[in-house]
């Protein structure tokens, strides 16, 4: 169907003054209608030049459901609001994480595929495994940071411990008789257990669960004595009196459980300026241009600072952390160093 306007520059075929327009010059007005039609297409104002593009893919290298999927389904919903660009969350899981990040390794440069990456997959990881053909820490470009999440040491509600310093006392007189629970080798929670025993000088048995759920389980149970686990999973067994919680593990008390001190606070001189977070950010292939780069991280930092968005950091129990590239590319290699080293002396593998 030819568009209104073009009818309105030919002559009223109904009218005495189109009888005097020549059959010819009739079908040569109508023929010419179609391309006049492109022609004012073209010269509307164009959604992609607006903004609109390819689809934008963030790959999130786990199954659906855990805290990096919830970010990065916000922030998709986030940047398609403000954007009006169509941004997609992918879940690729496989291999700690490694499999989706591979594929962002991977990908083009043409600014549609990007990571949403946590210091698991870009600082641990390259530590951990032995034999990857890639190193997220220095084969992808970051775009920018936005949330920060810390763990909860739990114990068994029943337990006698009662604070950090307890635990450590406990911890150096039975000389690794105690045991603590993880979702899995080489997970933030197993590290940051061997974090805090080396700082002590202590010894526990590692109990490597297959996910957080049946770890914690045996904790509430009494068959393991503590753990660092991820705070939402954590905090519902501690509200139904089956786990107490002891501290956090981040730099200063969070906001969703402010009368729960951080490890730092336990008055344990090791561990003074004891701190074990996660940083959530997004991350690119090497070769997209900065230009693409600088503009993502400032829609990212902007989204990410809504109260909305901010919510949802709230109720996975992560933090606004904001950055830009530059700080977020600090982030990473600050992390890389520190990961690197407790994989180092833990002697943690997989």
């Amino acid at each position: 169907m030819l568009d209104p306007p073009i009818f309105t520059h030919l002559p009223d075929m109904t009218t005495p003054t189109s009888r005097t327009v020549s059959r010819s010059a009739r079908r040569r007005l109508l023929a010419a209608a179609p391309a006049l039609g492109l022609a004012a297409a073209a010269a509307a104002p164009n959604a992609w030049a607006q903004g609109r593009k390819r689809v934008t893919r963030i790959i999130v290298p786990f199954a659906p459901g855990g805290g990096n999927d919830v970010f990065a389904r916000q922030l998709a919903f986030s940047l398609n609001a403000m954007t009006q660009k169509d941004v997609i969350v992918e879940n690729k899981p496989g291999a700690g994480g490694n499999l989706g990040t591979e594929l962002v390794v991977r990908a083009a440069a043409d600014s549609n595929t990007f990571l949403l990456g946590h210091t698991g997959t870009i600082a641990i990881n390259p530590a951990l495994y032995k034999n990857l053909s890639f190193n997220a820490s220095t084969d992808l470009q970051p775009v920018a940071m936005f949330a920060s999440s810390a763990l909860l040491l739990v114990v068994p509600a029943a337990s006698p411990v009662k604070s950090v310093a307890q635990l450590a006392d406990a911890l150096k007189a039975k000389n690794a008789d105690l045991t603590y629970a993880s979702s899995g080798a080489g997970t933030g929670g197993h590290l940051t257990a061997e974090m805090f025993l080396h700082a002590l000088g202590a010894r526990a048995v590692h109990a490597p669960y297959k996910g957080t759920a049946p770890a914690l389980a045996d904790v509430a149970g009494g068959q393991v004595d503590f753990s660092f686990s991820v705070i939402p999973a954590a905090m519902a067994l501690v509200k139904a009196g089956k786990l107490r919680a002891l501290a956090v593990t981040s730099a200063k008390r969070l906001a969703l459980l402010p009368d729960v001190p951080t490890v730092a606070e336990s008055g344990v001189s090791a561990l003074a300026g004891f701190e074990s977070t996660l940083t959530y950010g997004i991350l690119a292939p090497k070769g997209v241009p900065q230009a693409d780069v600088a503009q993502l991280g400032a829609e990212i930092l902007k989204a990410a600072s809504t109260p909305e968005f901010q919510s949802k950091l709230g109720i996975e129990g992560a933090e606004p952390l904001l950055g830009g590239a530059a700080d977020y590319a600090r982030k990473v290699q600050e992390e890389s160093r520190k990961w690197s080293e407790v994989v180092k002396f833990s002697g943690a593998s997989v």
